[in-house]
């Protein structure tokens, strides 16, 4: 089932390398963006926006989801604030993810160090995305969370998402604690004063969440395992589901995540390496997921990759079938 997804996949024109198993050609390739940590794919103008790990966040369009060209960083030099909150920081600003909500592009994205819980999750906002637009400027709106060394999670890899209701969510997370959420203003962007932390999902490798409504249900995905290891990547993309933006988040046999339950949804096959970091996008009656993988035919290098999804008939993910 996964290797007939993929080769779909491929035939929409998925950014894979070069061959197939057993040196077969693959179909639909193009030449892949280096990607690690993709957004949520988002549209501007009718063209298609992702960003990504890297200095100063890098971006990628397209124009039909095909072949991806690299844009504008978001930010030539990082925010002041972050030297202050986060020792010895990576240069790279991870995980971004982006929305768009009341006529503005919302972006948050990560600063920390590999293997530490010094963190915080920053916000930037924008009126386009668009950089030929004379509107187009980032606009950095400071922290919206933190965690130092004495938490007991680690603010990172956030995933911004509304509620039925109006409301605003970020969820966020890796190792430590497991994937937590928070209250957003959705007026600000940035957390209520007043919002708990809710704790949505455990277990001892956990990262990376990406929540997604449909038909009444919310729907989280994240990763179980180890990125960032090339070909010895061991990332796979679990879910489950819930009626409230705060949880419970069940998996298909009942097991709530936040006690170690996960659906398998898509894991390593052949050269398709570690797949992770998922963000889902829906346009006109189809489903995509999109992820980075690590290329077995081209050193582990990670890149994007863009899925189709279906909903069976008891509302839960899948990967389609060829037609």
């Amino acid at each position: 089932m996964r290797t007939v997804a993929f080769l779909f996949a491929l035939s929409i024109g998925v950014a894979l390398g070069a061959s197939g198993r057993g040196g077969e050609p693959r179909r639909g390739v193009i030449d892949s963006p280096r990607v690690h940590d993709p957004s949520t794919i988002i549209r501007c103008k009718g063209r298609y926006w992702i960003f990504a790990t890297a200095p100063g966040v890098a971006s990628f369009h397209s124009d039909d989801l095909k072949t991806w060209t690299r844009g504008p960083r978001v930010f030539e030099e990082p925010p002041a604030w972050i030297a202050d909150v986060t020792p010895a920081p990576d240069r790279q600003l991870w995980a971004p993810d982006v929305t768009f909500r009341d006529g503005r592009y919302l972006l948050y994205y990560s600063a920390s160090t590999f293997g530490k819980n010094t963190s915080a999750i920053g916000l930037a906002t924008n009126a386009t995305l668009d950089p030929d637009d004379p509107a187009f400027r980032w606009e950095d709106r400071g922290i919206v969370i933190q965690s130092r060394a004495e938490d007991p999670f680690n603010a990172i890899d956030p995933s911004a998402f509304g509620g039925d209701d109006g409301s605003a969510w970020l969820a966020f997370g890796s190792f430590w604690d497991g994937i937590k959420l928070i209250r957003l203003d959705p007026a600000t962007g940035l957390r209520m004063a007043d919002s708990p932390i809710h704790a949505l999902a455990r277990k001892e490798q956990i990262e990376a969440p990406a929540v997604v409504k449909h038909d009444g249900w919310y729907h989280l995905f994240l990763n179980w395992g180890f990125c960032c290891r090339g070909v010895r990547s061991t990332y796979e993309i679990r879910h489950g589901r819930s009626r409230d933006p705060a949880g419970p988040y069940l998996d298909r046999e009942g097991v709530d995540l936040a006690a170690g339950g996960g659906s398998h949804l898509l894991a390593t096959d052949g050269p398709f390496i570690g797949p992770g970091h998922a963000g889902v996008f829906e346009e006109a009656g189809r489903t995509y997921l999109g992820h980075h993988y690590y290329d077995g035919d081209d050193q582990g290098r990670a890149k994007l990759g863009i899925l189709p999804l279906e909903w069976d008939a008891d509302g839960w993910p899948r990967l389609a079938p060829t037609p």
